[in-house]
Order: structure tokens, then C-alpha cells, then sequence
């Protein structure tokens, strides 16, 4: 029988974990990952994301996912939301029912990935979703638009009112958008997470109730000083290292996601492996430069 999951604290801050995995085999490294794990929560994260798109869900099987899940939530310190995404809704049911089971703390679900959808069949999917799904945990919303189809506000309205669903990310990057989910939070009780490091400060301060962040997995220590800066109406700070989150969030941007957070991480100490897609000589000398950078970065 799986554990009773904790009582989940709905903000703060939240890195998105990247998945360690053997560089010869690609099968996930289950040992990496408690290492990663009891990193992110020594670094005095809120919670940890797992399998979430800084994860690359879409590279391990059903059966790696429900492992890591069950070892990684008996190894935290703190809550883990499991990401359950998947091109079907049988394979996303599917996925939710292993992660309550491995003891997640809520899920996190984007709309089927790949081919595009009208937003009809978007809230048809989440509709499904929550109906056959259990209500032991919550589940959040993620709107992530480069990746799969964007939700919009009035669905995620209707999504809300159903009761549901306790929250939602926002990948987007499109800060519009995020004004539009905070005026909706005035009207609707949600948690609400930036996820786009160019705007998640901002967001944070404007009212958004976390930041769950594929950045914070390398530089877990500064997102969550800034989340207290903020909380703690530190103005001058917030900003400077604010700055430093898009300064980094920049220079990683300029790689195929998650390709220099896996990098970064390597380079904290914390095992990694080599890139799903070999990179050409040109993006190779790229990240060796990025490499240099960070290193040189994070002793300022």
C-alpha cells in the first residue's frame, strides 16, 4: 500500500530536477538522482519537481519513472511533485496511478504533447484527467506552449471551478498572460508558480505564490535567497539577484532545453550524463565556453 502523502505546501520555491542517467545505457541513474535529491533539499528548496520537461520525461519508460519516483520520495526531506505528462490520456492515468502509489505529494500535468489540439479537446483532456484520476493528491496545471498546445485563461477558468485542480505553471514566458492568472487568482482560490526564469521573479512579486524552476536544479541556493528576499520585501536585493537568475536563465537559453542545466549541474558536483542528441563541434565549443562561465560566474 503506498504511504499517506504529506500535507503539500502549495508555494515557495520548487527546482525542477534534471534525471541523472548512465552515459552508455540512457537508463536512469538511480543513485544520481538520491544525490540530486539530497542536494536540492540541503540548498533549502520548498519541494522538488520530478520528470517534469527539465527532466526529460519523454526519454525514460513507465517502469524507470515509478522507481526513481518510489526512492526518490523515500530518500526527500521535502514534498515531490511527480510529473505524469504523456501524449494520451491512457498513458497519463497511467502514470498518475504509479506516482500516488510511489507516495508523490501532488502531479503536474501539461496538455498531450506533439501534435496540437483546439482547446476543446485541451479541457476534454483535463476533464478526463481529474475524473479518473484519485483525489489523494493534488494535481497543477502546467502551461508550457513551447512544447505542446497553450492553455487558455478561460479554460483554465472552467478547469479550476471544477474544484479539481489546485494550481497551474506557467512556462509561457509571456508575462500577459501571467497578469491575465494573477487578476483570475483574485477571483479563484489557486496556487500559482512561474516557470519562465525571465519573468518568475517578477511574478513572484506581483503576487504568484512560487517558482517552480529547471534553473534552480544548477543554482537551487540563489532561486530560493530570492524567494526569501521577496518575501521578505528586500527590494534591492530581490533585484540583484533577480538579475542574476536572468543573467544565467539567458546564457542557458542559448542551448536546446535542458541541455546546459545538465552542464551546470555536472559541474555542482551532482551526476548528470551526456546529452540525449550528441552536440555538433560548434554548440560542443559553445558549452565548453558556458562551462568556464559558470564556473567563473558563481564566484562573484
Amino acid at each position: 500500500m503506498a504511504r499517506v502523502a504529506r500535507q503539500i505546501r502549495l508555494s515557495g520555491i520548487f527546482p525542477a530536477a534534471i534525471t541523472p542517467h548512465h552515459p552508455k545505457t540512457r537508463e536512469a541513474d538511480y543513485s544520481g538522482a538520491l544525490e540530486l535529491v539530497d542536494f536540492l533539499a540541503t540548498a533549502g528548496a520548498d519541494g522538488i519537481c520530478l520528470f517534469g520537461s527539465t527532466g526529460e520525461f519523454i526519454n525514460y519508460s513507465f517502469a524507470e519513472r515509478h522507481r526513481l519516483l518510489s526512492l526518490a520520495v523515500k530518500r526527500s526531506r521535502v514534498p515531490v511533485i511527480a510529473g505524469v505528462s504523456h501524449s494520451t490520456l491512457s498513458g497519463a492515468l497511467q502514470l498518475a496511478d504509479d506516482a500516488i502509489q510511489a507516495g508523490a505529494d501532488a502531479l503536474i500535468l501539461m496538455p498531450p504533447y506533439f501534435f496540437r489540439y483546439e482547446q476543446a479537446e485541451v479541457e476534454q483532456y483535463f476533464r478526463s484527467f481529474a475524473r479518473e484520476t484519485s483525489d489523494a493528491v493534488p494535481i497543477l496545471l502546467q502551461n508550457i506552449p513551447a512544447f505542446t498546445t497553450g492553455i487558455e485563461i478561460e479554460t483554465a477558468r472552467r478547469l479550476f471551478e471544477t474544484g479539481r485542480y489546485a494550481g497551474i505553471e506557467d512556462s509561457s514566458g509571456d508575462w500577459s498572460y501571467m497578469e491575465q492568472l494573477l487578476a483570475l487568482k483574485r477571483e479563484l482560490p489557486f496556487a500559482l508558480f512561474g516557470g519562465a526564469e525571465l519573468v518568475a521573479g517578477r511574478a513572484l512579486d506581483a503576487g504568484a505564490d512560487g517558482i517552480i524552476s529547471g534553473c534552480a536544479c544548477a543554482i537551487p541556493e540563489l532561486v530560493v535567497a530570492l524567494g526569501r528576499a521577496i518575501t521578505a520585501e528586500d527590494a534591492n536585493l530581490a533585484e540583484a539577484l533577480n538579475g542574476r537568475l536572468i543573467e544565467f536563465a539567458t546564457r542557458a537559453g542559448q542551448f536546446p532545453w535542458p541541455l546546459a542545466i545538465r552542464r551546470a549541474v555536472e559541474l555542482r558536483g551532482q551526476k548528470s550524463g551526456p546529452p540525449a542528441v550528441p552536440l555538433s563541434p560548434a554548440s560542443q565549443e559553445a558549452m565548453e565556453a558556458f562551462g568556464a562561465w559558470f564556473l567563473a560566474w558563481r564566484t562573484v
